[in-house]
């Protein structure tokens, strides 16, 4: 009982532990944001009372103002587009497992993975022995059964015998001439052809095995006819439809193509809440394969003439977000901070609503060195 209360108090106390060495992480990191703000206001405070004393004290700016070396970049003014980004999958709309539809055992292959095959070409061939024998036998009872249907019916036109017996030989006769097309189709099924044109993925079976009744032989594909399908997140219901235009990416190749949307689902999945979205796979100059990944863009937002800087440059302060511009000419340049309002960010590259007019040179490289009216050096490159 005392190592039992013994292990209890050293899980306690272990979790105690975890749980104060988490609170202190979290505490770690809200002083070093509140230190990191504290010492920008810091800077700003120093740079303002340098400017101040070197204008009463022109010799205290020329020892110890030194202008920051930095490179400038202008506000990116142009057309602005945001694209949803959604992985999904190439599909076939004839991608064919064929299974054989009776039992026989495999005797030939005709054709191997990647072969190109024709509709109505044939595959493999099972074997037919059991029906070829069923069939000679049936053949032989149905040529007695036509003689004696033809005698009957030369006799009942003489009107000599009773109508049954002229039934029952008819009725024998066709009864048999079923049976043997019947086992005429189960023959044709064991020779498996292509349904459609395409290509053979998947060669399943091998020569000499037993093929039951669904057992897969062969997958054919027809590349002509693929698509990508995507799910897409029920929030943006709505605010795509059919015939938008959109880009296919395609990681492994390299390579994008034009196409549209040529479905969408009508109906959300209650476990993942999204709906698919299909677009049709045009021609291309590189292979494309079934479950190839794919990545669709679709462009949810645009600007035509709009104000764009790198993300990585916008900084936060107590009163909002803010970038740093360069003010003056080359031998007398001073950075100036600008409050500004963002809107939507693509590609490491954010849109400027408000704060800025468009002609303004950013501050790129150094910028979380200057401060708001800190003398700054435009140099090509910084070492």
């Amino acid at each position: 009982m005392k190592t039992f209360n013994y292990i209890i108090l050293t899980l306690f106390i272990a979790g105690l532990a975890a749980c104060q060495q988490d609170e202190s992480i979290e505490t770690k990191k809200e002083a070093l944001k509140s230190k990191r703000q504290e010492l920008q206001t810091i800077k700003e405070e120093i740079t303002k009372l340098e400017t101040e004393i070197s204008s009463l004290d022109p010799e205290f700016g020329k020892q110890n103002r030194k202008a920051t070396l930095i490179t400038t970049l202008p506000v990116g003014q142009s057309k602005f587009e945001h694209f949803v980004e959604i992985s999904g999958s190439v599909k076939s709309r004839r991608n064919v497992l064929i299974s054989a539809e009776n039992m026989g055992n495999i005797q030939t292959i005709a054709v191997k993975e990647g072969s190109e095959v024709a509709r109505g070409q044939l595959l493999l061939s099972m074997d037919t022995e059991l029906y070829q024998r069923g069939m000679e036998q049936l053949e032989t009872e149905y040529a007695l059964a036509k003689t004696m249907f033809e005698k009957q019916e030369n006799l009942w036109k003489q009107n000599i015998g009773t109508e049954v017996q002229y039934l029952q030989a008819k009725n024998r006769k066709e009864g048999l001439e079923r049976q043997i097309a019947n086992i005429k189709t189960q023959i044709a099924k064991s020779q498996v052809r292509a349904p459609f044109d395409g290509t053979i993925e998947e060669v399943i079976v091998k020569v000499g095995e037993m093929a039951t009744t669904g057992t897969p032989l062969i997958r054919i594909v027809n590349h002509r006819e693929m698509y990508v399908k995507a799910d897409l997140s029920e929030a943006y219901i709505g605010k795509f439809k059919k015939g938008d235009k959109l880009i296919i990416s395609f990681p492994s190749a390299g390579q994008d193509i034009q196409s549209v949307i040529s479905s969408v689902g009508q109906v959300i999945d209650e476990n993942n809440r999204t709906f698919t979205i299909e677009a049709n796979l045009p021609e291309t100059a590189f292979k494309i394969k079934p479950n190839l990944i794919a990545v669709l863009k679709i462009k949810d937002f645009e600007v035509a003439d709009a104000k764009v800087v790198p993300s990585k440059l916008i900084q936060k302060d107590n009163t909002g977000e803010f970038v740093f511009i360069t003010t003056g000419d080359s031998t007398a340049s001073v950075a100036k901070k600008v409050q500004i309002s963002r809107g939507v960010t693509y590609k490491n590259q954010t849109l400027i609503t408000e704060g800025l007019v468009g002609n303004e040179l950013l501050v790129n490289e150094g910028f979380k060195d200057v401060t708001d009216g800190a003398k700054v050096k435009v140099v090509n490159n910084i070492l």
